[in-house]
């Protein structure tokens, strides 16, 4: 069933502060690790609506096989997750930067556990709470508001914790790393996906540094992390028994992770995310501003994110970069 359709014009900024809030944006993006927070934030009350518009309800990508659906790929990508922490009922569980809850509401439904979604972002959680609530599970599924560099929470409140996507826009991986280990009781195991350039990415490389740079700069991130970043800030943050592997090389070499960003092809329903999509988002919003039926700064929020997916699709044809390292360690008992 092709995902229902979504108005990708932001409902988190009044119409009259779209562009000044892209402005902020942009330098907030300058400061970097500086302005860690409020980059996140003002990005994803940017782009949210853009991305359920193209994506869903889950913001991220996953492996597929020829002959499978952009959304089979997505929820067998989360039962892997779900999987690999051996959820079960009664455990309660953190997901770290839930967005809009499509991954918690999927993984609470087929394991029974209880979920708690933490974001930073009070647009993305308000949409959270009321989707649970129309999927009736707030029985399993709750949200919390805050930062995953300073969790909300007592030490030891969580069986087990993952996050999908969300630990790139981390400054410091390490320190995010320590938190979650702080929450999470002894034995507790946490498994995620993230962004990383892999050993082929070439520093000394112009195109490849400047692949990184846009990829970074349409994301709201910070410097892209290699894999042995990763494997070190976990260790170091005091987890054990830390196994990581690359789930890109999972997919069928026809169906790599970005050719969603590519062609609506296979994909039903997948033609906003389409490179071609794309292109007709941007340029029906350029018409719909001239006349002022959008706001100010929509067509260059969309080109925003143009420029992540055209770096995100080129970075991946070239084998530097993946969006799927997968990582588990436990907590020690």
């Amino acid at each position: 069933m092709a995902p229902e359709f979504h108005n990708p014009i932001s409902r988190a900024i009044r119409a009259e502060d779209a562009a000044d809030t892209l402005s902020r944006y942009r330098g907030s993006q300058e400061r970097g690790a500086d302005e860690y927070a409020a980059m996140v934030e003002t990005f994803y009350d940017l782009i949210t609506d853009f991305y359920e518009y193209a994506w869903g309800r889950s913001f991220h990508f996953a492996p597929a096989k020829d002959g499978t659906s952009f959304e089979e790929a997505i929820a067998a990508h989360q039962r892997f997750l779900g999987e690999t922490m051996t959820l079960k009922p009664g455990m309660t569980v953190l997901d770290v930067g839930c967005g809009v809850g499509g991954p918690q509401r999927a993984i609470a439904k087929r394991f029974g556990c209880s979920i708690v979604g933490l974001n930073i972002s009070e647009y993305q959680l308000g949409k959270c709470a009321a989707y649970n609530a129309e999927a009736g599970l707030d029985d399993l599924c709750s949200v919390l508001h805050g930062d995953f560099m300073a969790i909300p929470a007592e030490d030891g409140s969580f069986d087990a914790a993952y996050h999908i996507e969300a630990i790139p826009h981390a400054p410091d991986k390490t320190a995010a790393y320590t938190e979650i280990f702080r929450v999470l009781r002894p034995g507790a195991v946490f498994a995620g996906y993230d962004w990383c350039v892999t050993p082929l990415y070439d520093g000394g490389n112009p195109e490849h540094r400047e692949l990184k740079q846009r990829i970074e700069y349409g994301n709201a991130l910070p410097q892209i992390a290699s894999f042995a970043d990763i494997v070190d800030g976990l260790r170091e943050a005091g987890f054990e028994r830390i196994e990581t592997h690359d789930r890109a090389a999972d997919a069928d070499p026809r169906t790599p992770w970005y050719r969603p960003l590519q062609s609506s092809g296979q994909f039903l329903g997948g033609l906003p995310r389409s490179a071609l999509g794309r292109r007709i988002t941007s340029a029906a919003l350029s018409v719909l501003e001239s006349v002022r039926a959008v706001p100010k700064g929509s067509r260059a929020t969309a080109e925003v994110l143009n420029v992540a997916a055209d770096s995100l699709v080129a970075a991946g044809r070239l084998g530097i970069f993946t969006p799927m390292y997968y990582h588990t360690a436990r907590k020690r008992y």
